[in-house]
């Protein structure tokens, strides 16, 4: 993909969102519900769309959370629920649209306080404390996240968190998708409203903010951060991180600077990203360009996307790319938490870097591969069969120091504070940390890319099975496996992963365009990557054609 001429640039005015447009839209627009882009779609992570093109309306809203309140009434869930909303335009109108059918619904909700933005990790914890604690016997508490994540101004995203405080699996998304889209379909005449008023008035308001904030000694060691000196920088990118920021430089006394306190639903003050929009994404160098011209200013420096379940770390030799950090992430927490239980595994997606694999090796531990969802970390999470579960995407999350759960949802506020307490503890920045697994470990080559697909063959690459893969070498190595399924959880990749001996690609079609994903990784050379990559279209559209 070309680089943008105005990549690393602050946004110009004439591609910023037409916030008055964008929200008439939402609640004047009606779907086309024989118009696939226009029916409830869960993907990895939630349903994602927004009003300009019919995706993202309170038609939509309103069919969602009247699906998941009949689906948590069906599986006996009767406890609180929990729910949070980022700073995205479209978010503030959403919550109120869900509030309106869950209260209507008799579902006890709780709201946060002064309605303050709510980040992604803060729904899981709240569920979870509310699970693993005195009040449960009212019963089991779940939650919902209105958040597109780092996605564009523009857009809008609707997720929701069983009992379990992380993202739903498949067998409920598919369940709620189905019900929504049922009810879109009968201009959703069954779907329970109150008035905004009412709504507002029952559910019942929630601090998520201090039981977070109060709990983060027994996840990080934050004497060390504050006995060290270390200088902080953070920049929430514009998101719902930002009162959490403030809360727990002010509780703990650290040496944090928030470089960037402003919240602006255009999103006006981001740099642009490599492709010409405007997404808060913390682990883009174009999007985060403004905190990295901080860089020497601080020891390490923390970006959060607009839900805080992505991390961007910065020290003084730039932006760390997310796979490094997440090894480095795993190195150290597996050498300095001796309170995790001796089986607990390492978690990763199967298009993360296979330097994992050889961290996970040297540390004695499981690594367990799944398919790309945050949603296949959380029973292990839960249960401690998994210290750390990690995607290339900037998402991670791990146990407490005694080896309980901390939050079974992506969280990138503990993984920025760990980057410091790694940086206090071993007087080393993760990057010098980083430079030293390279030396033992050898330096990799990483890349994504996209590549054209139609819908009938994206239908295929989801459904491929290993045999329908003729190839039997890449970029001059011979095919050690050919994988459909993830061999950590046997679940479906929905795609295809071939690797070799020195290197391996991931192909995997897009929910919403045209195109497949491929990654890869080669150990031997730039170069390399690159015949990687052009021979790993050639196998992909190979193995559609014989899928025809």
């Amino acid at each position: 993909m070309a680089i943008s001429e105005l990549a690393g640039k602050l946004a110009p005015e004439n591609i910023l969102t037409n916030i008055p447009l964008l929200l008439t839209r939402y609640y004047e627009v009606t779907p086309d519900v024989s118009d696939a882009a226009q029916q409830v779609s869960f993907g990895t992570s939630g349903h994602r769309g927004t009003s300009l093109d019919g995706s993202f309306t309170q038609d939509h809203i309103f069919a969602i959370s009247q699906a998941v309140a009949e689906y948590r009434a069906g599986a006996g869930i009767h406890g609180p629920l929990f729910i949070g909303a980022d700073t995205h335009a479209l978010s503030e109108p959403a919550l109120a649209s869900a509030l309106r059918v869950l209260v209507a619904n008799g579902v006890d909700v709780r709201r946060s306080k002064n309605g303050d933005y709510t980040p992604t990790p803060l729904i899981s914890r709240a569920i979870l404390n509310h699970n693993r604690g005195p009040e449960n016997n009212i019963g089991q508490a779940d939650g919902i996240v209105i958040t597109p994540s780092h996605n564009p101004p523009q857009d809008g995203g609707f997720k929701y968190n069983p009992p379990s405080g992380g993202p739903a699996d498949t067998d409920i998304t598919k369940g709620v998708q189905n019900r929504a889209n049922e009810l879109l379909r009968g201009g959703n005449k069954d779907v329970k409203t109150v008035s905004y008023a009412e709504a507002m008035q029952q559910a019942r308001e929630y601090d998520f903010i201090t039981p977070y904030v109060e709990g983060l000694p027994s996840i990080v060691d934050l004497d060390a951060i504050r006995a060290a000196g270390v200088n902080i920088g953070v920049d929430p990118l514009g998101g719902s991180s930002l009162p959490v920021w403030e809360a727990i430089a002010a509780r703990w006394n650290l040496k944090l600077t928030i470089v960037n306190k402003k919240v602006d639903p255009m999103f006006a003050f981001m740099t642009v990203d490599k492709d010409g929009k405007i997404r808060m994404d913390c682990s883009s160098p174009y999007a985060m360009a403004s905190l990295l011209a901080l860089k020497d200013d601080f020891d390490v420096a923390i970006g959060n996307d607009p839900d805080a379940d992505r991390h961007g770390i910065v020290t003084a030799d730039g932006l760390m790319n997310p796979n490094h950090y997440l090894a480095v992430a795993i190195q150290y927490l597996f050498a300095h938490r001796p309170n995790w239980p001796a089986s607990a595994g390492v978690g990763k997606t199967l298009v993360s870097s296979s330097l994992i694999d050889k961290v996970a090796a040297d540390l004695g531990r499981k690594l367990v591969e799944v398919p790309v969802g945050f949603k296949y970390f959380v029973e292990g999470l839960l249960t401690g069969t998994l210290g750390f579960g990690g995607e290339e995407s900037a998402g991670a999350s791990f146990l407490k120091l005694d080896g309980d759960p901390w939050s079974t949802d992506k969280d990138g506020l503990i993984m920025g504070l760990l980057a410091a307490e790694i940086t206090a503890k071993t007087g080393k920045t993760p990057s010098q940390h980083f430079t030293d697994l390279s030396q033992k470990f050898g330096v990799s080559f990483y890349s994504r890319a996209d590549a054209p697909a139609s819908s009938e063959a994206k239908k295929i690459l989801s459904n491929l099975s290993p045999e329908q893969v003729t190839a039997t070498a890449l970029a001059g190595d011979a095919i050690s496996a050919k994988l459909t399924r993830a061999p950590g959880n046997d679940q479906p990749i929905g795609g295809l992963k071939v690797t070799t001996a020195s290197a391996w690609f991931a192909a995997r079609p897009s929910g919403t365009e045209d195109i497949y994903k491929i990654y890869a990784e080669s150990w031997k050379s730039e170069q390399h990557l690159e015949e990687v990559m052009r021979e790993a279209e050639q196998v992909v559209n190979a193995a559609l054609g014989a899928g025809n």
